[in-house]
């Protein structure tokens, strides 16, 4: 990794991928490409948008956030892509592909390294087609948290709540009072130090917020791709290096 100087994130969203290239100091390299995700979002559909974006941007290694759990480089449980995601290998395959060193982790964990401040305990859940979560002591990841599976109020998850889909249910408005009652709810869970809302859908929130909670520009999802790099404590817990 010695002779490395940039660093191509990639973040796989549901509804679109977004990359760009940055020194390992953090400096953008490059504008911040934006391309659709297909759909449906199988491996073979979204692996060749992958390597075009790769040949379009450069870039001397490669840091992916995947919208799912990724254990060892193995992608799981991508409930907003596709059910071929589980079990598929995609950090060994861009490796393959690209003949580029390749870091993957969970989206969400991603840009919760291109924001914390790594003191006490900071959550991170990003708001977009899904609801993704990360969790981190001290500055160190601890990784897959799935907080959007997880039953929140009258049977429907956290997910089903303040996703896409529940956004296009309540309406802005009652979609924002069920994200002040979330707030209060993962206080009390986790009694964080402070939490960080990213995600597309993080600029509806335009209501005064509680102290320890901040929004954070959804361009983090790429920065912490950087981070993932300088990072040498962050894969002790299997995320995939290749």
């Amino acid at each position: 990794m010695a002779e490395a100087t940039t660093v191509l994130a990639m973040d796989i969203g549901g509804s679109h991928i977004k990359a760009g290239v940055f020194a390992l100091g953090g400096e953008g390299r490059s504008p911040v490409l934006k391309v659709p995700t297909p759909h449906p979002a199988t491996p073979k559909a979204v692996l060749p948008v992958l390597l075009n974006v790769v040949r379009q941007l450069g870039g001397d290694c490669l840091a992916v956030g995947f919208p799912g759990v990724v254990r060892h480089g193995i992608t799981h449980n991508a409930i907003n892509l596709h059910p071929d995601w589980n079990g598929f290998a995609l950090a060994a395959v861009l490796r393959e592909k690209t003949g580029l060193p390749v870091r993957l982790a969970n989206d969400a964990d991603v840009q919760g390294l291109g924001v914390i401040a790594g003191k006490g305990l900071e959550l991170v859940i990003t708001l977009g087609t899904g609801f993704g979560s990360g969790l981190f002591w001290q500055g160190v990841l601890i990784p897959n948290l799935e907080l959007g599976q997880h039953l929140w109020q009258d049977n429907r998850t956290y997910e089903k709540w303040l996703g896409k889909s529940g956004l296009a249910a309540l309406g802005e408005q009652a979609w924002r009072q069920a994200l002040d009652r979330a707030i209060a709810s993962l206080d009390t869970l986790f009694n964080y130090d402070m939490l960080y809302i990213g995600g597309g859908n993080s600029r509806l929130v335009t209501h005064p917020l509680p102290p320890r909670v901040q929004v954070v520009s959804n361009d983090a999802g790429l920065w912490g791709g950087v981070a993932l790099w300088q990072r040498t404590d962050v894969f002790g817990s299997g995320l995939g290096v290749h």
